[in-house]
Parts: C-alpha cells; structure tokens; sequence
C-alpha cells in the first residue's frame, strides 16, 4: 500500500516534524510556568479568602492554544506565515514585523534541536513505535529542562 521509504528520508521527515512540534514547545515553555504561576495566585487567594483582583482587571485566562502566538514588545498577532519554523524567523531577520523589535535567538535554536532530535531519533529506530517514543521523550526532557532552566521551579 505505502511505498518503501528510505531511512534517510523518513529521518528528514522526522527532522521536520520536530521543527514544528518545537515551535510548539516554544509556547509551552513561555506559557506553562505562566499559566502555574496563575493557578497558585488563585488557590493562595482562596485558602486565604482574599480577591486576586485587589482594584486591577483580571486577565485573559492564558492556556496553551489561547490567545493566539503575538510579539512581546507590541503585542501584534503573528500570522501563519511569520510563524513557519526557523524559516520565519530567517526571513524576518528575528525581528518583529510590526515594530521591529528582536526576538530571542531561542526560539529558532529549540526548534532546530527538536528538529535534530526527532531526525536523530527516526534515524536510529526508523518509523516505529520505538521511534515515536523516544521523540515524545526528548520533546519532554528538553521542555523540562529549558522551564528549569528559566525559573527553577523543578526539584533537584
């Protein structure tokens, strides 16, 4: 039914589908400490009895599809097309489109080695269960250890 696909090429495919579940890891990364840091304001204010709100609006509730991906400067919504993995952020010279101001080299270098790792993992298993594993794995080790790495919220 399928045609016999090449090692080489299924770990190119690989590597691509790592580039785009990183700049998913990307949001996780930003968005999950954020969203724990959200929650434990709130359970801290109701095992006291007090309003989170204290005379400021509340926020938007942050999730990790929602609100859309938007530059951290000016707030402007990044559209599909300024959102392709590291080709993006090339063609754009890492700056916003809107106000030009830069972003930060991370997000095309965990893309690119979430990209590295998936090849590397689809290289080594070939197209398998084994293979899937191993990327979903690695996926969570280095969106650990990056959320470690910005807040020190893991134990040692």
């Amino acid at each position: 039914m399928w045609p016999e696909l090449s090692p080489a090429y299924l770990a190119w495919l690989g590597g691509l589908l790592g580039l785009m579940v990183g700049s998913f890891l990307n949001v996780v990364i930003h968005r999950l400490p954020l969203m724990m840091q959200a929650q434990w304001a709130s359970e801290c204010a109701e095992f006291t009895a007090q309003s989170t709100t204290a005379g400021t609006p509340e926020p938007a509730p942050l999730s990790l599809s929602m609100p859309r991906s938007a530059c951290p400067h000016c707030g402007h919504n990044i559209p599909w097309h300024e959102n392709i993995p590291v080709l993006s952020y090339l063609r754009l010279r890492g700056k916003c489109s809107a106000c030009g101001k830069g972003y930060g080299l991370r997000y095309p270098l965990v893309e690119l080695f979430t990209g590295v790792l998936f090849y590397g993992c689809v290289l080594r298993w070939g197209a398998s269960y084994t293979s899937l594993a191993w990327c979903g794995f690695s996926a969570a080790l280095l969106t650990l250890v990056l959320i470690d790495w910005d807040t020190t919220l893991l134990t040692d």
